[in-house]
């Protein structure tokens, strides 16, 4: 090369080797071209049918695409072939693409190309060594069909078996297609165009590893990921790292769950905690609720006592209902708390599982995890209202609801009974059971005497609507009176008389009889009508001592009296008559005689 031998232009130029002789520039054009020729008819009868060569874009027509196969040998490659493997024409001028020639066109020099029988082709070779040498091909899932999935491996079909999709059962083969996976072939004839693929081995492959690297240097505390594997009706077993650890039920969630599936679904992805671990025995202990903060941690913070919110109703007892304020955060509406109504009725009648509830918190306790809550406080406190709608003293109208040993119950508000207690009936009877005075339904009317609002009790009196016959009972009845009543009760001390305005009077069984007596009833019989002396008067106990011993007593002493004097009467004017006589007589005697 004359390096400072230049060309007009510019360019280098070859020196002309000694004793050679340069030819005209003509002539050596024309010498190139017959041996450019030449190459290309030399290559172009070298190229056979069915080979595979490698070619660059050199032209995109609207229906050929040309491609450079070497040595000035071109190509043909219909277009449809492009757009059948996307939407859109990927491809550009300069790819390099494989093409399998189809066949010549010697008149025309061209060859006939194809892309896809090319990429079939290698796809072949792939699945040849896939099978030989075990390695992985990717695919894509296009569809399901009977009895797993239909895999296209770049133009090539293949079948994926059901049971060699995963390391589980698949049940629902529709959501793998469209999914770009790695398989193995494990079987393939390509004569019958027939491929078997197994995602499974690969996976048992790998979670052989993973295993073995589990094994190795899992430890307890420690928190993983993993796959949930199966469930059954006492938990969970998890796939953590190529091992199958157990999440039992109660270690699923700090709340209450009454199977596996209403929290974990099979192939959801969980983060556990190994509870415990046997490295001999491989056997390991999962919790889920253990990864997660105790939420009765922060339970006092969150509801203190008047906190009012909205939870869940999950469980219903003879005696309340528990309600899910957070997940594993439960309280108790006791029966007594759910309405201000005595009148309790089952709490499955005013609430059902899952029903959405406002409560309020009444008391915490996070160290023995309970929470009181009452839903009655929700509502305005009927018994606060109560004593300004009926002030003490007040009349009142209702029927009788209940009859006890103790009073009747007298509906007056809404889910309100006023008790009106038998010592409340009468001022002055004895009342052995209230059915002697009324019966259910009945129509009553009362007077208002308390209401204690925080032990929720009403008191009611009926002997209020008249007056107390015992405040004046001095005025009528005196110390020494006589008085008649009718025996209206005889027991083993005495026997009561009923007076006027119904007082009663005891008459004590010493004060029976001036006799000793056994039994009051051999004296006297319920309906007798006696009379009696008042020997006590005590308003303030309510009480009037009768004696029928003294009123017989008093009585004979009125009859000696009124004897003895009518007898005195009948004495003295017999007397006075012998008196008169003697005077008479003693006119005619001598005075000796007169003294005598």
């Amino acid at each position: 090369m004359i390096k400072d031998d230049l060309t007009p232009t510019g360019e280098e130029v070859q020196a002309t080797p000694p004793g050679e002789t340069v030819e005209p520039e003509g002539i050596r054009e024309n010498e190139e071209k017959e041996s450019l020729q030449t190459l290309y008819d030399g290559t172009f009868k070298t190229i056979e049918e069915g080979q595979i060569l490698k070619g660059t874009v050199i032209e995109i027509a609207p229906e050929y695409v040309t491609v450079d196969v070497g040595y000035k040998c071109e190509g043909q490659i219909p277009i449809q072939e492009f757009q059948k493997r996307s939407k859109g024409l990927d491809l550009k001028i300069g790819d390099k693409i494989d093409v399998l020639v189809e066949r010549k066109d010697t008149e025309e020099g061209v060859l006939i190309l194809s892309k896809e029988k090319a990429d079939r082709a290698n796809i072949w070779k792939e699945i040849t060594r896939s099978f030989r040498d075990g390695g992985a091909m990717e695919g894509e899932v296009v569809s399901k069909v009977k009895g797993g999935l239909s895999v296209d491996l770049g133009g090539v079909h293949a079948f994926l078996p059901g049971s060699q999709i995963d390391l589980r059962p698949i049940r629902n083969l529709d959501e793998w297609v469209g999914q770009r996976l790695r398989f193995k072939v494990i079987k393939f004839n390509r004569k019958r165009n027939n491929i078997v693929l197994s995602r499974r081995v690969l996976l048992e492959e790998e979670r052989k590893i993973q295993r073995e690297e589990t094994l190795k240097n899992l430890k307890e505390g420690d928190i993983v990921e993993g796959t949930v594997k199966n469930l059954t009706d006492y938990g969970a077993f998890i796939d953590v790292g190529g091992v199958d650890g157990l999440l039992h039920i109660t270690d699923m969630s700090w709340g209450r769950i009454s199977h596996p599936s209403e929290k974990l679904s099979v192939g959801d992805r969980v983060k556990v905690k190994v509870l415990r671990f046997d490295r001999e025995k491989e056997k390991i202990s999962l919790g889920l609720k253990q990864a997660q903060p105790d939420p009765w941690n922060s339970v006092l913070e969150k509801y203190p006592p008047g906190t009012r919110l909205k939870g869940k109703a999950v469980n219903i007892t003879d005696y309340g209902v528990f309600v899910e304020l957070e997940e594993g955060v439960e309280g108790l509406v006791h029966i007594s708390e759910m309405t201000w109504s005595k009148k309790y009725k089952h709490p499955s009648k005013m609430v059902r599982v899952g029903d959405r509830v406002e409560v309020v918190v009444l008391d915490c306790d996070p160290v023995k995890r309970r929470i009181s809550l009452g839903m009655k406080q929700i509502e305005p406190n009927p018994w606060a209202l109560l004593a300004e709608k009926y002030p003490v003293g007040t009349k009142v109208v209702g029927k009788v609801k209940t009859i006890t040993d103790f009073g009747i119950f007298i509906g007056i508000d809404e889910e309100i009974d006023g008790l009106v207690h038998v010592s409340e009936m009468s001022w002055t009877k004895k009342i052995k059971h209230p059915s002697e005075l009324f019966k259910k339904g009945q129509e009553v009317e009362a007077v208002v005497l308390n209401i204690d609002s925080k032990n929720e009790r009403f008191s009611l009196g009926i002997k209020q609507l008249t007056p107390d016959p015992w405040k004046e009972v001095d005025k009528h009845y005196r110390k020494g009176d006589i008085v008649t009543g009718k025996v209206t009760n005889v027991t083993d001390f005495g026997a009561f008389v009923e007076l006027k305005d119904g007082i009663e009077g005891l008459v004590h069984v010493s004060e029976l009889s001036r006799e000793k007596v056994g039994k009051p009833s051999d004296v006297v019989k319920v309906g007798d009508t006696v009379s009696a002396m008042i020997i006590h008067v005590d308003p303030q106990d309510r009480r009037i001592g009768l004696s029928i011993k003294n009123y017989k007593e008093k009585m004979e002493k009125v009859e000696v009296e009124k004897y003895i004097s009518n007898q005195g009467s009948t004495v003295h004017s017999l007397g006075a008559l012998i008196q008169e006589e003697i005077e008479k007589r003693g006119e005619g005697l001598s005075p000796k005689k007169k003294e005598e």
